[in-house]
């Protein structure tokens, strides 16, 4: 696994401040961004790319989702201890996605455009701009030769994307995939257009208490950057090498609201639909599910809906024994890279026996009627935990796992 959040870049600083229930959510400290009604975000400080690429060059001329998207591969890379050499790169493929790619490459190159020549555009703009192309550069950085794609679906992708790598490996197409998602949009045309839909907090005078799922007082998502990577691998594969596992992906749910463009089907027919899929993938029962890392974003619809669907989807089992949280209350919402990053907190909650709170959680509301874990961290037996994604245009991702016991 490899994390780059707001709350930690390396795996353990990453989950001790979940435990602690610490918040990555800070005042933007960038100039440029004073004068935006929102003055809040969760950003990754200090971040340093350049150790992370072969060649420093690729670093510098690349957008920051891209080098995010890097730095959390080649962590996770690291973590799972594959020696490449002794592998079959044919086989072993690579799906890291953005939801919105290189939105700070093509405002700065627009503004070039507009305000000084089609010259002085840069020639590196497309390729740093796209989507695609961390995806591509983990793969050229790897010599990976596998199946390579980028699925973009809003702020499902990361679930998106380790899903169908999944699919692909019981399929047979690969033994092995980097998967996950990588996001940074904390700039000019992200904080505008998030906030110009309403869907921004303005909690701008307590910025740690801005996200804040499930609350009766939440007012909008905090938008945050980072990158999500896990490397997964068919079973033999990874028992043949000695790898270390550290829990089973056993399900992957799919499906649209077909309801509209930004907002959540009122009844959370798609999330349920998608969730009660990779139950039964599983081959599990609802009430065999310890823990849900939710979508919880912190706005007024979404909490609620994803209320309602995790009720229809678990029965008494929601309000008896399931135990549901949101991390994005401390990370904020990394848009495309949230479902790799919470992924990663779901298999330490399995590892860990500790399930991560949902922080700001002082006046429930009471449409909201699950066990959330306000505000502390709760030791618990977790052997299955499901997370949701969930997406602008209606797509939703559930990703399941399970302590491994083999």
């Amino acid at each position: 696994m490899g994390v780059v959040s707001p709350v930690g870049s390396d795996l353990d600083t990453f989950w001790s401040n979940l435990v602690a229930g610490k918040s990555g959510v800070s005042n933007i400290e960038d100039p440029a961004l004073k004068g935006y009604d929102c003055k809040i975000a969760g950003t990754v400080k200090d971040f340093d790319p350049a150790p992370f690429f072969s060649n420093p060059k690729d670093a510098r001329r690349s957008d920051r989702f891209a080098q995010m998207g890097m730095a959390a591969s080649v962590i996770a890379m690291k973590d799972s201890g594959v020696d490449l050499d002794r592998t079959d790169r044919d086989r072993f493929g690579c799906m890291v996605g953005s939801g919105i790619g290189g939105l700070t490459t093509l405002e700065t190159q627009h503004r070039n455009l507009l305000n000084k020549s089609p010259s002085r555009v840069s020639p590196f703009t497309i390729p740093m701009m796209i989507a695609n192309i961390s995806s591509g550069m983990v793969s050229m950085e790897y010599d990976l030769r596998g199946p390579n794609m980028c699925i973009v679906t809003a702020c499902a992708t990361s679930n998106h994307n380790i899903g169908e790598a999944w699919r692909m490996i019981k399929f047979g197409d690969a033994d092995a995939f980097i998967a996950g998602g990588s996001e940074s949009t904390i700039c000019p045309m992200g904080l505008a257009g998030f906030g110009n839909m309403k869907a921004l907090s303005m909690r701008n005078d307590e910025p740690e208490r801005a996200s804040r799922p499930f609350d009766v007082d939440r007012d909008g998502f905090v938008m945050g950057e980072g990158a999500g990577v896990v490397v997964i691998e068919e079973l033999e594969h990874a028992k043949k090498r000695g790898a270390r596992i550290y829990a089973e992906l056993t399900g992957y749910g799919v499906s649209a609201d077909a309801h509209h463009l930004t907002s959540p089907h009122p009844e959370g027919d798609g999330a349920a639909r998608c969730m009660d899929m990779a139950i039964k993938h599983s081959g599990i029962s609802p009430e065999d599910v310890d823990y849900v890392n939710a979508h919880g974003t912190s706005t007024g619809l979404g909490d609620v809906c994803e209320t309602k669907a995790i009720k229809k989807v678990f029965g008494d089992h929601a309000k008896d024994g399931l135990i549901v949280s949101s991390t994005k209350s401390m990370t904020g919402h990394l848009l495309g890279a949230a479902g790799g990053v919470e992924l990663a907190a779901c298999v330490q909650a399995i590892r860990e026996g500790v399930i991560p709170p949902t922080i700001n959680l002082e006046n429930q509301d009471p449409n909201c009627d699950l066990d959330y874990v306000p505000n502390v961290a709760r030791e618990a037996d977790v052997k299955i935990a499901l997370t949701n994604s969930f997406g602008f245009g209606g797509h939703n991702a559930s990703l399941l796992i399970q302590k491994f016991e083999g």
